[in-house]
């Protein structure tokens, strides 16, 4: 905005009236979640209401009448206050330059299409499981910062994923909670004439109605699909109330309504996307309704098939062959025979889009095979995972029948801005300028951390006590409340953990695969690592398992029985219902950031990614993202890269790593402390962690190379 339009907007809005409306409209669009001073003016507003709706500006505003909030805002300080987040939340929308716009112009023309099943935006809207969806949030959020077109696709899950509570014997028991859409930033798609848009997709033999509902992310929008209408039988009503809910036949028929329905959705709005971004398999079904499409003005098989492939870019995120979604034969013609009829194929040539040997007519019809098929660009999401991912894939890519998509690689990152807490932004700021955000992805704006004139070691280890305070009495809240519902109010909370502590965080979806309980392979060792009072170390966990993983519940169940036994009492415990608010409270507390996946099983992997930003440094195994990351001066590695490939043999040799590792390395180098009690080799760590990870594991540099790599290539496509 140009100075006079800034001063016209400050002077209009200077109106409680009109500040209260603008203020509303700001409260339903996400941008709030990434800025830290929004946050702020709706804490103060409610402190109880914001608490009590994880943190949801709309709750906020509802909370208040119209007569309290303008009175509130004829408080000239916090108006002012207000008035200059406006300001902020205005330009950031109206925006003339931005990165897209300077790097990739002709791509301004039409958007990406981005269809993922799930995105986590926000703790306050939990429509999100895990990892998939913090990244598709997260890439959601970059696109918008950096200017690039970006429309999401997903279902709207109105009982979420579940609410976690730890049952006395260390079981997880799960709890789905309707939402109530009155307390959310969504708004129905209506059509002209402000009635529901509701469309319709074929399930069986069956049209089953949904509507959509908008919500803004800055400048990105995302449409969610929700099959909850009068006119759906009971059970079709149900299909988008759980993220990843039921059967079988309710993943094909969720899918089906995210493919096909969220391409129909687009076409109803009058958008054209230049391309189609599938996240992981979930959504391939839409390359068919891509194809229904051109059969149906006529245009050969080939040629059609051709177009879909032109249009789609695949973004694969599971390494291993029985992580991707597979339906048998039957079940796929009994979901989709009418609907194959009118592409005039045969059940063979519909079948074979999803199998890596269509002769083979026992072969179930794999969702990640159609991806590869049907997109002319294909990527894993590490430099390691693109590698096992062509090895998984090596059969179908050898065949000369079908093009199949090359894979290569993007690696993930995350949204720093949406992940940082306020110390820790304000930290940033005062040392880097005002526009540090929009600069982050640059290695040149973080050599300022090589500069101890510039920052100070002092500063730095003041920042970490800060953040493991905050880490410290956060926890202690949420396990008072943990143990008086269980019955045991009678803990000594104000023992539990200390800010003087070395700070482990560990925290993800209880997947086995990701080892949760690898530190106390051995308790003896563990025993003498967590009850040194000369060194004293403690060991923070969240995360859940899904619904149906019950070895992933026994994992929990294990931590819950450690954190039970005198040895490690107050010095490991597990945080229940982890969600996004309480993994920004532990990657920004923790010291050390924790990951024992069995390698090559994490794709990429991102919660360590969020700690450098902080301070915080990782103690990983050498998979998905720290593979590349890790440079031997800006954390540790557990293990080395070529560990045994046998499980076993893997977990014995990670687990003595990780002893290794902690008592020879990284306690000593936190402990070792010089006459003003700073820890300066841990902080030259620190340092070094921040230069080389900061600018490279972040969403802006990610979408950036989606941008340039994968969305610009097929110049022809951007005619839309």
């Amino acid at each position: 905005m140009r100075t006079e339009e800034r001063i016209q907007y400050l002077n209009k809005i200077k109106s409680p009236a009109i500040m209260t409306e603008e203020l509303r409209q700001m409260s339903r669009n996400l941008w709030w979640t990434w800025n830290r001073e929004a946050q702020e003016i709706f804490a103060n507003l409610s402190p109880l209401a914001w608490t009590a709706s994880n943190h949801s500006a709309v709750a906020v505003l509802n909370s208040l009448s119209s007569t309290e909030l303008k009175a509130r805002l004829m408080e000239k300080a916090f108006s002012e206050r207000v008035a200059d987040v406006l300001l902020v939340f205005r330009e950031y929308l109206t925006r003339d330059r931005t990165w897209c716009s300077a790097h990739a112009a002709p791509f301004l023309k039409s958007p990406v299409a981005y269809f993922s099943a799930e995105f986590a935006i926000h703790e306050s809207l939990p429509i999100y499981s895990g990892g998939l969806g913090v990244l598709a949030g997260d890439h959601a959020k970059s696109a918008s910062d950096l200017g690039v077109p970006l429309v999401g696709i997903s279902l709207f899950y109105r009982q979420g994923y579940f609410q976690q509570q730890i049952a006395p014997h260390g079981w997880q028991e799960e709890h789905y909670p309707l939402l109530d859409r009155n307390e959310l930033p969504v708004d129905l798609v209506l059509q002209e004439d402000g009635s529901p848009l509701v469309l319709s997709v074929e399930l069986q033999h069956t049209q089953v109605k949904f509507q959509a509902w908008r919500l803004n992310v800055g400048s990105t929008v995302l449409y969610l699909l929700d099959t909850e209408l009068m006119e759906n039988e009971d059970h079709y009503r149900d299909l988008t109330s759980r993220v990843y809910g039921g059967d079988t036949a309710t993943r094909v028929a969720q899918e089906i309504v995210i493919g096909i329905g969220g391409v129909r959705l687009l076409r109803a709005l009058n958008i054209a996307p230049a391309v189609f971004h599938m996240n992981e398999g979930h959504s391939a079904f839409l390359t068919f309704e891509l194809l229904r499409e051109q059969l149906g003005k006529g245009v050969a098989l080939k040629a059609a098939e051709e177009w879909v492939r032109d249009h789609c870019v695949f973004t694969t995120h599971t390494p291993v062959p029985a992580g991707h979604d597979r339906f048998s034969p039957d079940h796929m013609e009994y979901v989709f025979g009418k609907f194959r009829t009118r592409l005039n194929l045969d059940v063979y040539q519909f079948l074979s889009y999803g199998r890596v040997n269509p002769d083979d007519s026992q072969e179930t019809f794999c969702m990640t095979v159609l991806a590869l098929k049907m997109a002319r660009a294909a990527n894993g999401v590490s430099e390691l995972h693109g590698e096992v991912s062509r090895k998984m894939w090596r059969s179908l890519h050898t065949q000369k029948t079908t093009p199949v998509a090359p894979i290569g690689h993007i690696t993930n990152g995350i949204h720093v801005r949406g992940w940082m807490t306020r110390p820790t932004q304000r930290f940033w700021k005062a040392h880097l300028g005002a526009d540090w955000e929009t600069r982050l992805m640059y290695p040149d704006l973080w050599k300022i951390i090589s500069d101890r004139d510039l920052i100070s070691d002092e500063e730095i280890w003041a920042l970490r006590y800060w953040l493991r305070r905050e880490l410290v009495e956060f926890a202690r809240k949420r396990l008072r409340g943990q143990f008086t519902r269980i019955g045991e109010g009678s803990k000594v909370f104000e023992k539990i953990l200390s800010p003087d502590a070395l700070t482990i965080g560990f925290a993800r979806r209880f997947a086995t695969y990701k080892r949760a309980p690898l530190i106390f392979s051995d308790l003896s060792r563990a025993i003498a690592i967590f009850n040194d009072a000369k060194l004293p170390v403690q060991l923070v966990f969240s995360g859940k398992a899904h619904p149906r993983d019950d070895r992933g519940k026994e994992f929990i169940q294990r931590i819950h029985e450690i954190t039970r036994r005198n040895e490690f009492f107050g010095k490991v415990i597990f945080i229940e219902n982890y969600d996004i608010h309480v993994a920004r409270c532990l990657v920004s507390g923790s010291d050390v950031w924790l990951n024992t996946p069995r390698r090559p099983l994490e794709a990429s992997g991102t919660s360590g990614q969020k700690v450098s930003v902080h301070g915080g440094l990782n103690l990983s195994v050498l998979d998905g993202w720290w593979r590349e990351g890790f440079d031997g001066t800006n954390g540790w590695s557990i293990g080395n890269d070529h560990s045994p490939e046998d499980p076993e043999g893997q977990d014995a040799a990670d687990a003595e790593s990780l002893y290794e590792t902690l008592t020879e390395s990284v306690i000593p180098l936190f402990f070792d402390r010089d006459e003003h009690g700073i820890p300066r080799g841990w902080i030259e760590k620190i340092r070094r962690a921040m230069q080389t990870l900061i600018p490279q594991y972040n969403t802006d540099r990610m979408v950036a190379e989606y941008v340039t790599k994968y969305y610009l290539p097929k110049k022809h496509v951007l005619r839309g």
